[in-house]
């Protein structure tokens, strides 16, 4: 029986997945895509700087090369381009990739390509404690990074919530995890809106609904280290897990006939979601269908290997935020769109897609 399932998985990711000489190909070009979107990136808005001039004041930045580096720009180019939009465009990746990622993990988790980040209540949770600082001020005392902190509680809260209440005779229920998930998103939802709606003034409001709909408009150096550290634990952790990841599409029996711990394996998933979740939504707001969008083109591009489709993911996910990001800041300059509007909009109508195609099915 064992070797039967065996078989049968590597028949499948045989058929399904590129060589790994073309994947390789495929991670190098995107890799350079990434390169180039993030010095173009930087370069764009109300104020242009030149890709050459941003490549420069990138790597004047490095010990090394800094001494042979020759100036030729402007200090104010300098403090666009390092002070305000590098940082920004480098949380972009970071956010990106995160929720990516997330999105492979919880898909694998449920064995459902239509299942993306927040399907935990992470989202709710976080927006209803960041709406409750910025409104009333309750986390004020955390000072510069309240706001990413407050959110952080929000989603650590719900995640705990929704573990606890998912747990059957020690193991993680599938059907019960989605819908505590469900339920407790609910509850936050409804605790937001009473926040929002006993808002004493109108500025604290309008923050609050920019918050929640997704941007990157308050990037900072220092908001970098925390996200990049998690995304990088949590994508070593599911990359060790490929083949665990793999076979649990085949279903929970068939993994565990295999061998493996099914039951760590969905703790794994269910803790490292999480947190790449409530870690980026602190620092981003809630942007939706990023994790729904890019897994499943991911695996159009290198099939259902995971040892393929995290890093794909990782990188489509950095590089479709950066430049969803800069059609936010740029559609109707001086002012912002949140991100999470555009890529509803992306995504609304991909999700309809992806839906007529599984009932073809």
């Amino acid at each position: 029986m064992k070797i039967g399932i065996s078989g049968q998985i590597a028949k499948k990711f045989k058929n399904d997945s590129p060589n790994d000489s073309n994947t390789r190909l495929i991670v190098m070009l995107l890799l350079i895509v990434s390169a180039l979107s993030i010095i173009f990136a930087v370069g764009i808005g109300p104020i242009y700087v030149h890709p050459s001039i941003v490549f420069k004041i990138m790597i004047s930045k490095i010990p090394v090369i800094s001494s042979v580096i020759i100036p030729d720009w402007t200090q104010l180019e300098e403090n666009i381009v390092w002070g305000l939009r590098f940082p920004r465009v480098l949380l972009g990746m970071i956010v990106g990739a995160s929720l990516a990622i997330t999105g492979v993990a919880m898909q694998a988790l449920v064995r459902n390509h239509l299942a993306d980040p927040f399907i935990l209540g992470v989202s709710s949770g976080a927006s209803a404690t960041a709406t409750l600082g910025m409104i009333f001020g309750v986390f004020s005392f955390l000072g510069t990074y309240a706001l990413s902190i407050s959110a952080f509680i929000g989603a650590a809260a719900t995640i705990i919530l929704v573990y606890s209440l998912s747990k059957v005779n020690g193991r993680v229920n599938i059907t019960q995890l989605l819908l505590s998930g469900v339920v407790i998103a609910m509850i936050m939802d409804a605790i937001t809106s009473i926040i929002t709606l006993s808002a004493p003034n109108a500025l604290g409001l309008h923050s609050a609904a920019f918050w929640m709909a997704g941007s990157l408009a308050g990037a900072k150096w220092g908001y970098l280290k925390l996200p990049l550290i998690v995304m990088i634990i949590c994508m070593v952790i599911l990359l060790i897990h490929h083949r665990a990841l793999n076979a649990l599409l085949l279903g929970e029996e068939a993994a565990g006939t295999l061998g493996f711990n099914v039951g760590r394996l969905q703790k794994i998933l269910v803790l490292s979601a999480s947190l790449l979740a409530g870690v980026t939504i602190s620092v981003s707001g809630s942007i939706g269908f990023v994790g729904l969008m890019v897994p499943h083109l991911t695996r159009l591009i290198v099939g259902s290997n995971h040892k393929n489709v995290l890093p794909v993911s990782a990188i489509l996910g950095g590089i479709l935020v950066v430049w969803t990001d800069v059609v936010a800041r740029t559609a109707i300059a001086p002012e912002e769109l949140p991100i999470g509007i555009l890529t509803a909009l992306i995504g609304g109508p991909f999700f309809i897609w992806l839906l007529k195609k599984k009932l073809k099915r």
